[in-house]
């Protein structure tokens, strides 16, 4: 279980966001804090894995803050503010995470799912930040009971077939790859496309991430990987050498046109629980492309991306899936191996090479 601090000036801001997080199962939130000078002591008691921030905060600003926590005792921040116009400087300041406060109109339950998708896609980054850090000065004082923010209401599960047809390739094309991750998918993601060389067929990505957080994501991407990397835009030709990331709020659909695939985005209802699905994301690449196409399922909760992978397998294409020894949560990928979908079951360090493997026509 990892520990947070919420930091935020508002008594009712910080009573929300500690219910959203204590509502997941491997969070708890072990105090909060009203400004920065409550923060930093609090922080050297308990030593949480993981602080919220507030940007807009009484003595010292939370961009101050932030810049000083990670001068000073750097760790994972997530940044819950409503000043969502600084869009990815915070990420040059040392926060992991974003996630703008609720907008005029904006739903309770939106901004939870926000919250709690943030954290859980950081899940990986703080199991390593865990093994490293100080303990404790003292005993935690308080703990906060657990609360279920669900009110019995159950999502209903879409299946692809209400939002994409499928149509199977009869015949490949270019080559394309499509990859699929969630929980533990932002950090594994990174390792991967640190080991990737430039040239290779374009790849597309969904990764189940807030919205607001997938450019700034995409930009860090492209900053530790020869691959030049993306959130996709709409109807955009997609070109060697470049990996195109879904936004967070729309599905990522891939169609053939003449020789080329373009990349569209589709703004409909959840499919397989998520939005964007890697469900989605799969069925397009089988419709586009076919046994021409290599996917990749990687870590995270759940099983979306099980039908679209199987429909993938089914018609010729090279399918893998993280092992469970490499993965944060072995959900997604057990559920496609289940499924009857994959031909390589493969470590995290060694997906970049398989991905090379596939463009050179030594795997298929």
């Amino acid at each position: 279980m990892y520990t947070v601090l919420v930091i935020d000036d508002s008594v009712s801001m910080r009573k929300v966001i500690s219910d959203i997080i204590n509502a997941l199962d491997e969070f708890e939130v072990v105090d909060t804090a009203c400004d920065a000078f409550d923060a930093r002591e609090k922080i050297k008691q308990l030593e949480p894995d993981l602080v919220t921030i507030d940007m807009n905060m009484p003595k010292m600003s939370g961009v101050t803050f932030l810049r000083n926590l990670m001068r000073l005792h750097p760790m994972p921040a997530v940044v819950i503010s409503g000043e969502s116009a600084r869009g990815s400087d915070i990420f040059n300041d040392g926060a992991v995470g974003f996630v703008p406060k609720p907008a005029l109109g904006e739903t309770m339950q939106s901004f939870h799912t926000k919250v709690q998708e943030t954290l859980m896609n950081l899940t990986f980054l703080l199991k390593q930040y865990t093994l490293k850090k100080p303990k404790p000065i003292k005993p935690v004082a308080q703990q906060v009971k657990k609360v279920d923010l669900s009110n019995g209401i159950v999502e209903k599960k879409i299946h692809p077939d209400e939002v994409l047809p499928k149509m199977p390739a009869s015949f490949g094309g270019a080559k394309i790859i499509g990859i699929g991750s969630s929980t533990g998918g932002v950090e594994s993601l990174l390792q991967v496309f640190k080991k990737l060389p430039d040239g290779l067929p374009p790849i597309v990505m969904t990764q189940h991430i807030p919205y607001g957080f997938s450019s700034s994501f995409a930009q860090r991407l492209n900053d530790h990987s020869s691959v030049n990397v993306v959130e996709v835009e709409q109807d955009t030709i997609l070109e060697s050498g470049w990996a195109y990331l879904a936004p967070g709020n729309q599905h990522l659909v891939i169609k053939k046109q003449g020789n080329d695939y373009i990349a569209t985005l589709l703004d409909a209802q959840k499919v397989s629980r998520h939005k964007p699905s890697v469900d989605i994301m799969f069925r397009s690449l089988n419709n586009s492309a076919g046994s021409s196409a290599m996917a990749v399922m990687m870590t995270g909760m759940g099983d979306d991306g099980s039908i679209g992978i199987k429909e993938l397998y089914d018609n010729g294409a090279y399918t893998v899936a993280q092992n469970e020894e490499s993965c944060v949560v072995f959900g997604m990928p057990a559920k496609a191996i289940q499924a009857g979908a994959i031909k390589d079951i493969v470590h995290l360090n060694d997906i970049a090479k398989y991905i090379v493997d596939f463009a050179n026509g030594r795997k298929k």
